[in-house]
């Protein structure tokens, strides 16, 4: 008989792993930042570069991180049924597709400035974005690396590891960064090159350092991850592929919500465009907290799952679910109580049109903690729903709640019912809440007892 565990205990056990991720998300994210606060002090052109170069890269990223994510379940269930062969090797097809992704995928970098072009941008800033794509592109096999073996770590509850590494990353990618941009300390002055040549550096160092620690430490060297890595392994390579891919589409049809939103918010104007921008990056550090415990919780229901202990499944659920919400009330507090001091944060509010952006970003922020809970919810249901092994329906899901209902939603409101950005912002609302109203009766109606 299995024991049940206290909600208090399923609480701690969620923490211990959720925190160190949501650490090693908002690290991930300071990587991004690094460059683009480097870029802005070396020129427009270069900035205005590798904001779309960057754009490009993740879009293709997130669509290949589906099999990284794969893993994540894949690996707890394993484990939960005490399957240490299987670990090994879904971990090992989750690495080959990653790396076979990244070779299909580079032509796209080393070609993209005729992508950019027909994307309307400017001939200088479209060839300044195929310079940093060509480099860049060859860290996406190292960055998906990264990717599954954070997830196998995280399956096995090594999340501090995940943390510390994210966090070394950023320091040695500022370092790296600042001096091949500018030509410090004797580097040679390569500006948007040198960006994508520290990224690619801290990538693989990444890689190579979690690499280490997932193969070569004792308590981790009896799984032999590498042990004949060359060697195929079809019907686990099928099983990640079948599982990961519609959790990449996923990820696209929501990252491509928030893109579609902002562009045409550009629509609308440029104070109304950059108070978006402003409100979206406060939205992704909270969200960044619930993709933390989303993950989290995949292991806790993943390893319960595979040890067929529906009752702690549930628990866990409810638990994290709990965790999540009391973090959003917070934020909704913190949004509706504090809006001008928040996006003042963003501003020098002595320049032109700093107040027209502080005063349309606090109605946007008011729009945020709208849909802080349903995007909550939404990353919440995702991640319960892939410890269970349940990716298609999501998907399907995901994309009829973000392409069929929430941007046609915006669009009218927007554009249509004379709204404007509010109306932009509250189709974003209406396709989170169907998502996570979906996505979380798909959930428990697969778990009721």
């Amino acid at each position: 008989m299995i024991k049940r565990m206290s909600y208090i205990s399923h609480a701690r056990a969620t923490l211990a792993l959720g925190l160190p991720l949501v650490g090693s998300h908002l690290a991930q994210m300071a990587l991004h930042v690094t460059d683009t606060v480097l870029l802005g002090w070396y020129g427009v052109n270069e900035l205005a570069a590798v904001v779309l170069a960057t754009s490009t890269f993740f879009v293709i990223f997130i669509l290949g991180a589906g099999f990284a994510q794969a893993v994540l379940p894949m690996v707890a269930t394993a484990i939960g049924r005490g399957d240490e062969a299987q670990v090994r090797r879904d971990t090992r097809m989750g690495m080959w597709l990653s790396i076979a992704f990244g070779v299909l995928t580079y032509p796209v970098f080393w070609w993209s400035e005729a992508l950019l072009l027909v994307l309307g941008q400017r001939p200088e800033v479209s060839i300044l974005g195929q310079d940093f794509l060509r480099t860049a592109g060859l860290g996406m096999i190292p960055a998906l690396l990264v990717m599954v073996l954070k997830n196998y770590l995280a399956a096995l509850e090594r999340t501090q590891v995940v943390l510390w590494v994210t966090l070394a990353a950023v320091g040695v990618n500022l370092v790296l960064a600042y001096a091949l941009i500018f030509g410090h300390w004797g580097a040679p002055e390569l500006g948007v090159r040198g960006a994508a040549i520290a990224s690619v550096l801290v990538q693989s160092l990444t890689a190579l350092a979690l690499a280490i620690y997932a193969g070569w430490l004792p308590e981790l060297r009896y799984f032999h991850l590498f042990q004949r890595f060359w060697r195929p392994d079809w019907q686990a390579l099928h099983q990640v592929f079948r599982l990961g891919w519609p959790i990449g589409v996923t990820s696209l049809a929501e990252s491509g919500l928030f893109q579609a939103t902002a562009l045409m918010m550009g629509w609308i104007g440029t104070v109304e465009l950059a108070a978006h921008g402003i409100t979206m990056e406060v939205a992704a550090l909270s969200f960044m907290v619930h993709l933390g415990l989303s993950n989290a919780a995949t292991v806790r229901a993943g390893r319960a799952d595979g040890a067929g202990d529906r009752q702690g499944l549930r628990d866990a659920a409810k638990v994290a679910i709990a965790l999540s919400i009391c973090f959003g009330a917070v934020m909704v507090g913190l949004f509706l109580s504090f809006p001008v001091a928040i996006i003042s944060l963003f501003l020098d509010e002595s320049k032109p049109q700093s107040a027209e952006i502080i005063a349309f970003g606090v109605t946007l922020l008011a729009m945020a903690a709208l849909f802080q809970m349903a995007d909550a919810m939404q990353v919440m249901a995702l991640g319960l729903l892939r410890a269970i092994k349940d990716t298609r329906v999501p998907m399907i899901a995901a994309a009829v709640s973000y392409w069929g209902i929430g941007i046609p939603c915006g669009y009218f409101l927007a554009f249509h019912a004379g709204m404007g950005g509010i109306g932009l912002w509250a189709g974003l609302v209406i396709g989170l809440v169907f998502a996570a109203v979906t996505m979380m009766w798909r959930f428990w109606h697969r778990v009721r007892a």
